[in-house]
């Protein structure tokens, strides 16, 4: 059994083009039918505006597959801390016995989500994008602008948030380590009107977006929306978006915004819905042209896990890094 601390995690497990690329080998796995990933299992624990998921897949041909549980409990900044925890367990594909725990608090759910916007970004936004809108200024707002440089230049973000010293906070912390204009949004219209590319990055519960703020050329990924509960854009945007993907179209008939926009009647059939895993094994096209306005409906996938967790234990077995378990067998008595 291999242990690896969050500390050792962060200090070799990078958001790079590396971890992109596994993830999205992780997305057309699924396409191609070579995964296996069974429904995320849920505890709400509304007293304190938290929940806890349990995530998992298993890859073909992989020799391990992760299980994950994750936490988001949305009033820790009142605490001072994260409102992402959670770990990651890999277990053998063969035996079914544990071989390691990534004891990463939530950090590698946090570079597999900004991988998957990054993916998103790049089959889906305009190859020119100026401004950046982020609706949140959590840990994932950082994230997933972080991992959009990766794969679009832009000069500018916009922010919007509920609390005025969490959005000043991100404007000073982004404009250093992003290099680019980082400026507070008067609203959530202004920053969907004024931006290329907006990404929504809250546990909002009603909707943030309007779809009358909607323009050519928009791209919207929605990565917060992950319970039948929660919903940051209003049914009618997945309905006049040109082009509307999932990362599993069945996890967003149940949990994403398209679980809303079926319930409302605004969408009657999934028919014409693209997979994300379709976009990265080139079995369908995303984005045709500046005019087209695209959606992105993400609501977290076990094969994330699998693929950022395999990629992180070879890494970290590569440097010799974590605590190796022994298991010793005890000695036969006469």
């Amino acid at each position: 059994m291999y242990i690896f601390t969050e500390q050792e995690l962060r200090q070799h497990i990078s958001l790079n083009h590396e971890a992109l690329s596994v993830v999205e080998d992780g997305f057309s796995s699924l396409a191609e039918k070579k995964a296996v990933m069974p429904p995320i299992m849920r505890v709400d624990v509304h007293d304190h505006n938290g929940e806890v998921d349990v995530k998992t897949a298993y890859i073909k041909g992989k020799d391990k597959f992760a299980i994950k549980v994750s936490s988001g409990f949305f009033n820790n900044y009142q605490l001072g801390l994260p409102s992402g925890s959670g770990l990651m367990m890999l277990v053998s594909a063969t035996t079914g016995i544990p071989e390691a725990l990534l004891l990463d608090n939530g950090y590698l759910t946090d570079v597999r989500t900004a991988a998957a916007g990054a993916i998103a970004s790049k089959y889906l936004a305009k190859k020119d994008i100026h401004t950046v809108g982020v609706i949140g200024c959590g840990s994932q707002a950082r994230y997933q602008v972080k991992a959009l440089q990766l794969v679009r230049d832009f000069k500018r973000v916009l922010v919007y948030g509920r609390s005025s010293d969490r959005v000043k906070a991100y404007v000073k912390e982004m404009t250093e380590e992003l290099g680019v204009e980082v400026q507070a949004a008067e609203s959530a219209e202004e920053a969907v009107i004024q931006s290329d590319l907006v990404i929504t990055t809250t546990p909002a519960s009603e909707p943030v977006i309007k779809a009358e703020w909607l323009h050519p050329g928009l791209h919207i990924t929605a990565m917060g929306s992950d319970a039948e509960h929660k919903q940051e854009i209003e049914a009618d945007v997945l309905a006049k978006a040109d082009v509307l993907v999932c990362d599993t179209v069945a996890q967003c008939e149940r949990l994403g915004e398209l679980h809303h926009a079926i319930s409302q009647g605004v969408i009657s059939e999934t028919e014409g819905i693209t997979e994300i895993g379709e976009l990265t094994s080139q079995q369908a096209a995303g984005r045709q042209n500046d005019e087209q306005i695209t959606v992105c409906d993400l609501t977290g996938t076990g094969v994330q896990d699998t693929a950022i967790a395999l990629f992180a234990f070879h890494e970290m077995v590569n440097r010799g890094m974590g605590l190796k378990i022994e298991d010793k067998k005890p000695a036969l008595k006469n």
